[in-house]
């Protein structure tokens, strides 16, 4: 599933942004590409308060890898086709896929997307871990699965044997997902910049676009992830009531780019996909453990159960009544639960903090049981297991 934000959407919230742009463009240069809609103004610093990370290095075949996408590299000299025969791909598929021909030579740094997933980045291919960038390093999906294997026979829980200890397994890379963007008619590097409210500079240098920022109809971009900067020490003098009050900093220069794992919602109201269906019927088997909306969809081997933000602080709830089976942590300290509803049905409650209960508590449908992290990582990881084997949530939830 390619993270693509509804476009639509973003672009009517930009309206109300677009008065903040032009008055901050009465003294820069005029900008004769008037295609962002805004009057004309330059639109090269329309976001330069957003500091942004660098990209992600590539291993030894040029590839980044994340858990929904793959891009490759251009070195340079290279052409679709000689990346295709590098990575074993159709050359054909993946010129069509970048719109692109074949032998058309790449700028250096130029981003590739692949239609279809290649062998993972590993130490053996140059990387510094292995398998897709995850968000902190954890794979919350294979950690939330040693919480049941780990469970005591007591509970119910269904075990198994643990393999004998190896070696440590080398590090995973880590960091956040990149929106990606396919570039349609009309626009330029300057509009997708504006849309997303990043530097343009910040885009080219990610995308290994040139002096001119040209892309073309057809292309996959990424979207520089925000760089969370130090706070920012208070200057403005505290005024009396009725005496007037600072000028607040404009959403635009503080707001950090939404996490890509994550669909942008960019208002307060949900996207009107499967991402706002968190209502439960009365007659669901079980209910959601938060209010909010599902980020990620259930992919078997990707992503094993769903992803659900709600603000920060949230009560996490049981999906239905049963018994705590297990309560364990991730790599990074962060707290997984694990409840079973039957001998073979268990639920699982990841990404979470302040957890209520114990091990062996019983709960009712809806309990309280945890609350949502704070920031960016407010949102449950939420898995349906029937035995070892995850299933969708979805149909335990409409």
């Amino acid at each position: 599933m390619t993270h693509m934000i509804s476009r639509n959407r973003v672009r009517l919230s930009m309206l109300s942004a677009s008065a903040l742009v032009v008055l901050a463009a009465c003294d820069q240069p005029l900008d004769f590409d008037l295609r962002g809609g805004v009057g004309g103004f330059s639109t090269a610093d329309a976001a330069t308060q957003v500091v942004t990370g660098a990209r992600p290095s590539p291993d030894d075949r040029g590839v980044i890898s994340y858990p929904n996408y793959q891009v490759a590299v251009a070195e340079r000299g290279d052409t679709i086709s000689s990346i295709a025969t590098r990575l074993g791909v159709s050359t054909p598929e993946l010129a069509s896929f970048n719109g692109i021909e074949p032998n058309v030579p790449l700028r250096k740094g130029e981003i590739i997307a692949l239609p279809k997933r290649v062998a993972e980045p590993s130490p053996a291919t140059g990387a510094i871990g292995t398998g897709p960038i995850q968000p902190g390093g954890v794979d919350i999906g294979t950690l939330a699965g040693d919480a049941i294997n780990r469970a005591p026979e007591s509970t119910g829980v269904q075990t198994a044997a643990l393999p004998p200890a190896t070696a440590a397994a080398p590090t995973p890379q880590t960091g956040e997902e990149p929106i990606r963007h396919k570039v349609e008619r009309g626009e330029t590097a300057y509009t997708i910049a504006r849309l997303y409210q990043v530097p343009v500079k910040s885009l080219a240098e990610w995308n290994g676009l040139g002096a001119d920022f040209a892309i073309r109809e057809g292309q996959y971009l990424l979207i520089p992830v925000a760089k969370q900067a130090a706070p920012v020490a208070q200057t403005a003098a505290v005024t009396k009531p009725g005496a007037g009050s600072p000028t607040p900093t404009p959403p635009s220069a503080t707001k950090p780019l939404p996490d890509p794992e994550k669909t942008v919602v960019v208002d307060e109201t949900p996207v009107a996909d499967v991402g706002s269906q968190t209502q439960t019927s009365s007659s669901a088997r079980m209910v959601f453990p938060v209010s909010g909306s599902i980020i990620r969809e259930y992919a078997k081997g990707k992503n094993e159960g769903i992803n659900i933000k709600s603000d920060a602080g949230a009560p996490v709830k049981a999906a239905d009544e049963g018994t705590v089976a297990a309560i364990t942590k991730s790599a990074d300290g962060v707290p997984i639960i694990v409840v079973r509803h039957d001998p073979e049905l268990l639920t699982v409650y990841a990404n979470v903090t302040d957890v209520s209960v114990k091990k062996g508590t019983k709960v009712k449908r809806g309990q309280q049981m945890a609350k949502l992290r704070t920031g960016n990582d407010a949102y449950v990881h939420f898995e349906v297991r029937k035995g070892f084997d995850s299933v969708d949530p979805l149909p335990y939830l409409q």
